[in-house]
């Protein structure tokens, strides 16, 4: 089995009035100006699952900074979920500047069947992630509803990108510690906070963080594999190609090159996946 934890998916309409909506919005201003970033639906996920052999894929929505934008595209990913609801999982957009409706818009997420919410971009949607009094009741809803919050994560060094961002690991960390009930993935190898847990109380921190691998062809060689197992354990980390950003040929032709065990492999394309989703209970029956 294989379970693509970060992918991201759009309304038809969204597709075809595209400069309507980079217009309207920064976050996807920023992800999808460039022509040859092309906004995918979830028929051309699908198609592409097939062609990769994913079994599963969960579809994140993206930091949409007004409410209105996350509301339509929830409904989107939600309509999705139950077309394919044994191949997508959803994670659902909120705005936490707007705490009300986020929380309502949470409330809906969970009784529609989103699994949390996320891509979160506290940067673009200019919110402070570290600002405790404003995410205590966000997390305490994420918390009541079983949810995970999935954030993007910035490198605080090397090259610039479209997107790169600033939710480096420093703010990561402050708001981790702040909220060490939360189940959370961290994107884009937590923007190498992994290595950090040198430190024992950064390790002590992580217990209920994960990282994802989205774009990771872009951004480190091979060996971070190795080298994020060794600091946080390969229980940590789920494989995520940031489609259609990144289609997921390169990143599996890598995790299945690399000099790892099996087991190992396992659990970073589909194992840890499953137990944090909860995937098995959820698709027995098929």
């Amino acid at each position: 089995m294989v379970i693509d934890f970060h992918t991201h998916i759009f309304p038809p309409r969204i597709k075809q009035n595209r400069s309507a909506y980079i217009n309207r919005d920064p976050c996807f201003a920023l992800l999808y100006s460039s022509p040859k970033a092309k906004p995918a639906t979830a028929d051309e996920l699908i198609a592409c699952m097939d062609k990769n052999e994913i079994d599963i894929s969960v579809v994140l929505n993206i930091g949409w900074t007004k409410h209105e934008l996350c509301m339509e595209t929830n409904d989107y990913i939600m309509e999705s979920v139950a077309r394919y609801p044994k191949r997508l999982i959803g994670f659902g957009s909120i705005q936490p500047r707007q705490v009300g409706d986020a929380i309502t818009e949470l409330e809906r997420g969970a009784r529609g069947g989103l699994m949390g919410i996320g891509e979160l971009r506290s940067d673009i949607q200019s919110f402070d992630l570290t600002n405790k009094d404003l995410m205590t009741p966000i997390v305490e809803e994420l918390v009541k509803h079983k949810q995970i919050l999935l954030t993007h994560a910035s490198e605080p060094v090397g090259h610039q990108y479209p997107g790169k961002g600033r939710i480096t690991p420093d703010v990561l960390y402050h708001f981790i510690t702040n909220f060490p009930q939360l189940t959370m993935v961290c994107a884009h190898w937590g923007g190498g906070l992994p290595f950090f847990a040198l430190m024992p109380e950064v390790k002590k921190a992580l217990r209920n963080v994960y990282f994802d691998t989205a774009a990771s062809p872009f951004l480190y060689s091979p060996q971070i594999y190795q080298q994020a197992i060794s600091l946080v354990g390969a229980d940590k980390l789920l494989f995520g190609s940031d489609y259609r950003l990144l289609t997921p040929d390169r990143s599996l032709k890598e995790i299945k090159s690399l000099d790892l065990p099996e087991e190992t492999k396992r659990l970073i394309l589909s194992g840890n996946a499953q137990k944090l989703l909860n995937i098995k209970s959820k698709f027995d029956k098929a």
